[in-house]
Order: structure tokens, then C-alpha cells, then sequence
């Protein structure tokens, strides 16, 4: 549940050691099980294109085969990363169009942008973006490596649904304002002040099992949860550690329905919410949950990363495990 609503069936809401014969992985046995509302930063890795508007009748992203979602790595044989950077080519190169190498798809293509004037300055017509942010929650933080897991999930493009190349990021502190309550077919959201200034950690990776990287801040080791494996996870009652108010991370009852235990897969843990507070608060899973831990038994199992759209009342989880691993590579 992050940046955008699917009106579709679901939302979506480091080291590995080879020994031969054996694998051994470094994630630890016990875990800090979060629920924490973070900000979250990502600093893509190229510009990214988000639109575009005309120009004296002219559209420069059509002229030029691009499209929505695209990424600028180069423009006039100069590496760029920021929009600040792209402005400064633009004022200093003396032409009226710009050689620009893009990547789509994960393949990388070439073209050459018009400039057009509007007012006496020259002018693009894309709209462009060098960073995404939202709110989501922190499922763990291993207190031996300091690696950390977010959402569960990737963070996309919201055109494209691809997910987004990032060069850096930070998770920082944030804290719950209001709810908007779900209904049937429109999840609902958290709404938060970001405190972009209180940064708790850096960001490695965007993957399609969350966003990984290492804690920087202080944490705290008293209350660690077991990491269960596949078969530690029963159908039966669970619960959810998230922020509804504030800071305050809460306990909230669901019943887990069905677990999938193939590992490769996304969708493992289906849950059904049952705590009454909670369903009065938001009726059901809204954005920002995502990434909220799964408890069962003094175990971590897993962590929240969808809703079903149209029953807010149910959702889905990604196993622990397939976080954890996933944060080692």
C-alpha cells in the first residue's frame, strides 16, 4: 500500500556464506519485529520521465519515441542523475537539441530531444523527477548485521508498474496524523508528517520483496522475535504490529487463513482482520501498512504487503524469510 491505489482484485500493498556442502545464512535467529511508521526516500538512478506538456504545438516526447517511465542516463554524452544536472546542460549547451541515451525495459535506447522556446528560454516539454517518496512501515531490523526490511513490496512507477532503478535512499522518522478508512474497491490511507531531516537509515535496494538496507540509528534489542520458518506458521489466530496514532506502535488480531509455502512466491500468509479497534479505526488494511510485522506465537512469520480491494477486511503477507534472504543479496 504505497503511492497509488490499483482499482484491480489486490493492492500491492547479506550476506549469504557457501560452505560446501552446506548454506549459511547470515540473517539472525532473532529479530527486532518493528511496526514503526517510517518516511521513505529513493533517489532513482537516471531521470525519471513523468510527463509531458506542449510547446507552440509541439510535444518533444513524442518526437523523440518517448514515453512515460522511461529513464534519461545521458544527455550530450555526460552522465546525469538529477534534474539539476539536466537544467545545467540545457543553459550551457548552445543547441536546440539534446542527445539523449534512455533506458526502457531494462534496455538501453538513444534519440534526440527537440528544444523548443517558450518566452525566450529553452524548454524540454517533459515533466521529470529524480526522487520518490511516501510513507510505509518497518518490518524488522536485524540487530547483529543492522540490516532493515520496508514494505514488503517494490515501489514502482505508477505509469508503468516497473519497478524503480534506484541509486540511494533513507527511511526516516514520520508520524501518523489521521486515517482515511478503507471501503469496498478504495483502500484507505495512512496520513503522516514526514521528518525527512531524522534519517534512521540508508537504502540499498528496491526489490518486489521490499526496500532493504542498513540502520543507522539507535534501536532497541529487549523485546526480539523468533524467525519462523515455513512450517512454524499455522492457519489460526496472529497478529499485526502497526502505527494508527502518532508513534505508538499497536498489537492488532487477524487470523491467518492459508499460507502458500512456496518460497518464490509473493502471496504467502492470507489473513483476515479481526480485531474490532482496529476494523473501527481504518475497517480494514489501508497504504501505509504495508510492511507491518506478522507475530504468531512469539515468532515473526511475515509482514502485511496487500489488501484485497474489494473486502479490506483481508489481505496477504510475504514470509519472513523470503524478506530476510532477500536483504542479504
Amino acid at each position: 500500500m504505497f503511492f497509488k491505489k490499483f482499482k484491480n482484485l489486490t493492492l500491492a500493498l547479506f550476506l549469504t556464506i557457501y560452505i560446501i556442502p552446506q548454506t549459511i545464512l547470515a540473517y539472525s535467529k532473532e529479530i527486532i519485529a518493528s511496526g514503526e511508521t517510517v518516511g521513505i526516500k529513493l533517489e532513482t538512478d537516471g531521470i525519471l520521465i513523468v510527463g509531458s506538456y506542449e510547446i507552440n504545438g509541439h510535444n518533444s516526447l513524442v518526437e523523440a519515441g518517448l514515453k512515460t517511465g522511461d529513464i534519461i542516463n545521458q544527455i550530450n554524452n555526460k552522465d546525469v542523475n538529477t534534474v539539476e544536472e539536466m537544467v545545467n546542460i540545457i543553459s550551457n549547451c548552445n543547441c536546440d537539441n539534446l542527445k539523449i541515451v534512455y533506458e526502457r525495459e531494462n534496455k538501453t535506447k538513444k534519440t534526440t530531444l527537440n528544444l523548443y522556446e517558450d518566452k525566450g528560454v529553452l524548454k524540454t516539454g517533459l515533466y521529470v523527477k529524480d526522487s520518490v517518496s511516501g510513507v510505509g512501515t518497518l518490518t524488522f531490523i536485524d540487530p547483529n548485521t543492522k540490516y532493515f526490511g520496508v514494505l514488503g513490496h517494490e515501489i514502482a512507477d505508477t505509469t508503468t508498474g516497473e519497478i524503480i532503478d534506484i541509486e540511494s535512499g533513507t527511511i526516516f522518522d514520520s508520524k501518523i496524523t489521521g486515517i482515511t478508512r478503507s471501503s469496498d474497491g478504495n483502500p484507505g490511507e495512512k496520513n503522516a508528517l514526514l521528518y525527512s531531516e531524522k534519517v534512521e537509515g540508508e537504502v540499498y535496494e528496491n526489490t518486489n520483496k521490499g526496500i532493504f538496507g542498513k540502520y543507522t540509528s539507535n534501536f532497541d534489542t529487549s523485546k526480539l522475535y523468533k524467525v519462523a520458518s515455513i512450517d512454524d506458521i499455522k492457519i489460526g489466530d496472529a497478529k499485526i504490529l502497526t502505527v494508527l496514532d502518532g508513534v505508538e506502535v499497536g498489537e492488532f488480531s487477524i487470523k491467518i487463513t492459508s499460507v502458500n509455502k512456496t518460497k518464490d512466491k509473493l502471496k504467502n500468509i492470507q489473513f483476515e482482520i479481526t480485531d474490532e479497534t482496529l476494523l473501527d479505526k481504518t475497517n480494514g488494511i489501508v497504504q501505509g501498512m504495508s510492511g507491518s510485522p506478522i507475530i504468531q506465537n512469539n515468532y515473526i512469520v511475515g509482514a502485511v504487503t496487500h489488501v484485497v480491494v474489494n473486502n479490506p477486511h483481508k489481505g496477504y503477507g510475504i514470509l519472513i524469510t523470503n524478506m530476510l534472504e532477500e536483504a542479504e543479496n
